[in-house]
């Protein structure tokens, strides 16, 4: 008999999911073995995802919505979980779910803007500049990119706090005209309710923190998924020891950030006296 493990809905959307899968198979009166045998998948299948140890398919998900007599519940959960992403890289794929579907991000950007932040101009000069792109896989990037910005159109928009380190304000990405776009961009964004831009100065001592690029997904408060960028391509972590780790080392460049109307103030300035 397998282990009843308690699982708090609000933790992810992955838990959320493998909550209301239990609670409706309870209802029903089923074990996972007669559950399993219903749906064509093998009982350790139904138990991992009942413990948010296994990613099921929509397919999964429309056939317990069978089983359960329910008119497409967990199947409009499932595309809520684990919404199509966009034309992103494979290895970019499950950051741009997660992205998509948290209720707050946090991002530290050392090196360049990022990427939901990021104009059009700014965005193509990257790809133009990434060697070994094909026009056609330049084009699907770009579109995916511009489309992972379509989160700040919603009704309830998630919370976004950007890190910016200082020197990102002055490195000459496609040029003036492209970089005060792009720092007017930042401004505009600044005035938005739920998002905080802070400029992180030269003088930043949080030094294990300053390494490479992260971001940090949250549900309803609780942080669930990490997006490490490196070379050649970055990876996205669940393990809750190395979150815990990476909101330790954000917390600590954000001590030394300044605040959002003097980091305005210090965007305005790279505006006016490096880009115009």
């Amino acid at each position: 008999m397998t282990k009843m493990i308690d699982i708090d809905p609000e933790e992810s959307p992955r838990a959320r999911f493998a909550y209301e899968l239990r609670r409706h198979r309870l209802a029903a009166r089923l074990t996972q073995k007669q559950l399993a045998r219903r749906i064509g998948f093998s009982t350790s299948a139904v138990a991992m995802v009942e413990t948010c140890k296994f990613r099921p398919s929509e397919h999964f998900a429309g056939l317990c919505d069978q089983v359960f007599g329910l008119e497409g519940d967990l199947g409009r959960l499932y595309l809520e979980v684990w919404p199509p992403p966009p034309p992103v890289p494979a290895h970019f794929r499950d950051w741009a779910i997660e992205e998509q579907r948290a209720t707050a991000l946090r991002f530290w950007a050392p090196l360049l803007i990022p990427g939901m932040l990021q104009t059009e101009a700014f965005a193509r000069r990257i790809f133009e500049r990434e060697p070994g792109l094909t026009c056609e896989q330049m084009e699907e990037r770009f579109a995916g990119r511009m489309q992972r910005r379509s989160i700040f159109s919603r009704t309830d928009p998630p919370t976004v706090m950007c890190l910016i380190d200082e020197g990102v304000l002055h490195r000459p990405v496609g040029g003036a005209e492209v970089m005060r776009e792009q720092l007017e961009h930042l401004l505009e964004m600044a005035t938005r309710p739920k998002v905080t831009i802070q400029i992180v100065p030269y003088g930043a001592e949080a030094l294990s923190g300053l390494i490479g690029a992260y971001a940090i997904a949250e549900m309803r408060g609780n942080a669930y998924t990490v997006r490490v960028e490196s070379q050649p391509r970055g990876r996205t972590i669940t393990d809750r020891d190395t979150i815990t780790e990476i909101i330790d080392r954000y917390d600590a460049v954000r001590a030394d950030a300044y605040p959002q109307h003097l980091s305005c103030k210090i965007i305005k300035e790279a505006v006016t006296e490096k880009w115009t």
